[in-house]
């Protein structure tokens, strides 16, 4: 079996072992989100995990960069990623993501037990994230802006000034109009 052939089947299996599960978030077909703990839990986690072209044959990317994070101190954050990797490493080579959520599920106490909520902005050093290198995600694709035909784009260029803003006063009601109709209905 090929790799797109073992994700597909994952991908399969995910959708129907985490249906209704309002933890599992699916970012793309490559990409899956999970919180462990409870919404509201002090020391709940999101743990971000995204496949390469290669998976399950190289390791996939986790992830700990989410808002929902920024309250964790860095190197709570690098000691679950560094256990999370370990078990990538015996997983290498079978389906793993459900196995990678699973184990943070179970062990979440034990990863957490050195966490102290920080409560700073969220800062360049609390972005972190594990990669293999020479890898990247799969399937990322840009999103494309949406595209509009010639006669829209004259349409709103003859709305907009030169630098593409409405004119001053575009949405105002004609006053003088407006005086006009409401003396004729006092007579």
């Amino acid at each position: 079996m090929g790799a797109n052939e073992d994700q597909e089947m994952e991908l399969e299996a995910l959708r129907s072992i985490y249906e209704g599960d309002e933890s599992f978030r699916e970012l793309s077909p490559v990409s899956f989100q999970y919180r462990i703990g409870e919404n509201g839990d002090p020391k709940a986690f999101l743990i971000e995990i995204s496949w390469t072209e290669t998976y399950p044959q190289t390791p996939p990317i986790i992830s700990m960069n989410a808002f929902f994070n920024n309250t964790i101190s860095s190197d709570v954050k690098q000691s679950i990623l560094a256990k999370l990797q370990e078990a990538v490493e015996v997983h290498l080579g079978t389906a793993m993501t459900y196995t990678l959520f699973e184990y943070a599920k179970d062990n979440k106490e034990q990863f957490m037990e050195n966490h102290h909520p920080v409560h700073s902005a969220t800062s360049i050093s609390n972005i972190i994230s594990v990669e293999t290198p020479n890898t990247a995600p799969s399937s990322k694709k840009k999103d494309k802006k949406e595209q509009l035909s010639k006669a829209q784009k004259r349409k709103l260029a003859d709305k907009t000034d030169h630098k593409g803003e409405l004119p001053r006063g575009w949405n105002w009601v004609d006053v003088v109009k407006l005086s006009k109709t409401g003396s004729k209905d006092d007579e």
